[in-house]
């Protein structure tokens, strides 16, 4: 969606400029988005390190342009996060280890999304049942109170995601997963880390036969890399 918003905003450029050299990149590329964000005055890199903007908070998608165009440099704006440090009071894992500094290898959205091993146990009862990111460190952020809600359709939830049973998404096999999944972001994970985290997640809610249940029926075929996370859910379970 962003890229394709990119596309037309090329397409827009080029109608006044004639034919220029460009690549865009959403997400798509180890660019340095919020550094150059920064530098293109479109906000500033918050404690928590999101970028944040005065009128949209933290709430919205980067996307770069490369091109050969000769443009004018805009100044990067100041910062406003001032003396709050409700993000770093927030983070689950005490990721955000200091002002403007995260240590990746604690962040939920890090361990559940990009990372494919075996999450340390330490830090799976602070996952709670977030089974794909975690937001809290924007949620507390004082700067999202001005956040307007979009209306763009393309992030209203599918398949009633927003509402359903952990247990019903530990069920999906790799066929269910790979439809329910079909062009949204968590196709970043693959089926596996999908029933790791979700185990995690079980391992985490109250007791419940149902979930044991579950547990010990995936157990029985289970990767040795998931089998390490249901074990560990079933003995949350039967503590």
């Amino acid at each position: 969606m962003v890229r394709k918003r990119l596309l037309k905003l090329v397409a827009a450029i080029g109608e006044l400029t004639g034919d220029f050299q460009y690549r865009v990149f959403a997400d798509s590329a180890p660019v340095m988005e919020k550094p150059l964000a920064v530098q293109a005055g479109l906000g500033w890199q918050g404690k928590h390190t999101n970028l944040l903007n005065r009128e949209h908070g933290s709430w919205f998608f980067l996307g770069e342009i490369y091109t050969d165009l000769p443009l004018l440099a805009d100044k990067p704006v100041a910062n406003h996060c001032g003396d709050c440090h409700a993000c770093m009071d927030a983070c689950p894992t005490g990721a955000i280890i200091g002002p403007y500094q995260l240590d990746a290898r604690r962040c939920i959205s890090y361990l559940t999304i990009e990372y494919k091993g075996v999450i340390p146990e330490p830090y799976r009862l602070a996952m709670g049942n977030r089974i794909y990111g975690c937001d809290d460190c924007q949620l507390v952020c004082p700067w999202n109170r001005f956040a307007p809600y979009g209306d763009e359709q393309d992030f209203v939830p599918r398949h009633s995601l927003d509402r359903i049973d952990l247990l019903d998404l530990f069920s999906w096999d790799e066929t269910t997963y790979l439809r329910k999944t079909e062009g949204m972001a968590i196709r970043r994970i693959n089926h596996e880390q999908w029933l790791r985290n979700i185990a995690v997640a079980l391992g985490n809610a109250n007791h419940h036969p149902d979930i044991v249940a579950a547990l010990q029926k995936k157990r029985q075929q289970a990767s040795e890399l998931l089998a390490i996370h249901i074990d560990w859910a079933l003995s949350r379970q039967c503590i």
